[in-house]
């Protein structure tokens, strides 16, 4: 089983998460994963990057609680604002009915999300370190 290390100290925003990501699985790669749920998703299926060789995989989050922080309420309001902000781009009373569950402490943070998609491929141990 391939072992990758997420640096979560290396992690203050979901831009960095992405670069973090891009780093250990996009290797070899001449194009990287944009900062998108539904890119990790697709990675974590396999199929490209280094994780085209490995049928399992485990993934290590080190300084997994500094990620929590980083991709916590305040980045998760600013990322959905920042779909707000896109008219007809996204489902804008989905994104704003996200938005105030968050904000009311019963929606899920971006961290949060993040570690949704990874526990949709069981074929990827996640470990938070």
């Amino acid at each position: 089983m391939a072992e990758y290390v997420i640096e979560g100290s290396r992690i203050d925003g979901i831009p960095d998460l992405y670069e973090e990501l891009n780093r250990l699985f996009m290797t070899g790669e001449d194009w990287q994963l944009g900062a998108s749920l539904d890119a990790l998703d697709d990675l974590l299926y396999g199929g490209y990057g280094v994780h085209s060789q490995d049928a399992a995989v485990r993934v290590v989050w080190r300084d997994a609680a500094h990620s929590r922080e980083a991709l916590g309420i305040a980045e998760t309001e600013r990322w959905l604002r920042g779909k707000l902000a896109q008219p007809g781009t996204f489902h804008a009373t989905g994104i704003r009915n996200q938005l105030d569950e968050m904000l009311a402490g019963t929606g899920k943070t971006y961290f949060e999300l993040v570690l949704e998609v990874f526990a949709d491929h069981p074929e990827v141990t996640l470990e938070l370190g």
